[in-house]
């Protein structure tokens, strides 16, 4: 089969479009002919060589977190699935590629009025957010925060929010029309951080409260602005380190708001974790795709040949939603 190997640590030249041996399902395992696939910050660390795929190290290091595809076979010991289905799910890797294998409890059934496109930029960012406003112990009625508005964990996480009953989304993003595009979402408030202090907004916008829940994928840089939007009893999760992981701490406002702050990361959770985040997502949110009440916007669409200039797209910030790799 063809796939993306990463032929050592690099830019994005060092993306290579080859043949590499048909991957081989075991007993437990879907085997998956790939239709599309996503890209997703990860891959660009792993590809720099700062993000190896977690487990026994691959005969090639092919990246690629979630995919969506049609069964070719399904192992002895698999349950719900069969030649033929449409299915999406999450990796650890592999998915820069015309074929995966992926077992079976990680699988979900693809939405029929969703695309390939669509299906592949699921799993990941919408598994993500989804598993991190968990994690907030989000409620009805609460007010939240999400940086970087026109990610795809961004586009998902405003939707799933206000899903999940929250009363004021506020988001931020680099440009306004970015800003725009996410208030058709549902995001209540859009703050664009290079005119203005988003913090200082949030707290205009909720009478100095601040917000309940807090989803950051930038990190370092936005610590002391994340601390002064967060409401009393507020939890943060951070979720990216865009601007790095190391910043100087003011623990006393944690203590003085009783705040918390979590991180949070799919890819390395064992198997049984993967899978029970997996079945509370295909239970609360894959409905509301099925239904259109929640979207995938796709923002550009490269062959899997061309995955090389879709890293150097998504280097560039400019994209809203998701970047699609086209596998067939």
């Amino acid at each position: 089969m063809k796939a993306i190997v990463i032929s050592k640590p690099g830019g994005p030249e060092v993306l290579e479009y080859r043949d590499v041996p048909d991957p081989v399902p075991g007993p437990e395992d879907l085997l998956v002919r790939i239709h599309a696939t996503a890209l997703n910050r990860a891959d660009l660390l792993q590809r720099a060589g700062n993000y190896p795929q977690p487990g026994p190290k691959a005969a090639f290091d092919i990246p690629g977190l979630e995919f969506s595809g049609e069964v070719v076979a399904a192992g002895e010991r698999t349950d719900g699935f069969a030649p033929g289905d449409r299915v999406m799910g999450l990796l650890a890797g592999g998915g820069y590629a015309e074929q995966t294998v992926i077992h079976h409890r990680l699988a979900m059934t693809a939405p029929a009025n969703l695309s390939w496109h669509e299906a592949g930029g699921v799993p990941e960012v919408y598994i993500t957010a989804h598993d991190a406003l968990l994690q907030c112990d989000l409620v009805a009625g609460e007010r939240v925060l999400i940086h970087a508005a026109g990610s795809g964990v961004g586009v998902a996480a405003i939707q799933i929010a206000k899903m999940m009953g929250s009363s004021f989304v506020s988001g931020t993003a680099g440009s306004d029309e970015k800003l725009d595009r996410a208030r058709a979402l549902g995001m209540d408030l859009g703050i664009n951080y290079r005119t203005h202090d988003f913090a200082d907004e949030v707290l205009k916008a909720t009478d100095g409260q601040g917000v309940d829940v807090l989803l950051d994928v930038i990190g370092a840089d936005y610590w002391e602005r994340n601390m002064r939007s967060l409401a009393r009893k507020g939890r943060m999760v951070i979720v990216g380190s865009m601007s790095g992981t190391k910043t100087e701490v003011n623990l006393g406002i944690l203590g003085a708001k009783r705040a918390q702050v979590r991180g949070t990361g799919l890819r390395a959770r064992p198997l049984e974790e993967k899978a029970t985040t997996t079945k509370l997502f295909e239970k609360s949110v894959v409905p509301h795709l099925a239904s259109g009440r929640i979207t995938v916007p796709i923002d550009r669409v490269f062959p899997l040949s061309e995955a090389a200039a879709a890293h150097t797209y998504m280097h560039s910030n400019a994209n809203f939603g998701k970047i699609v790799l086209d596998c067939e």
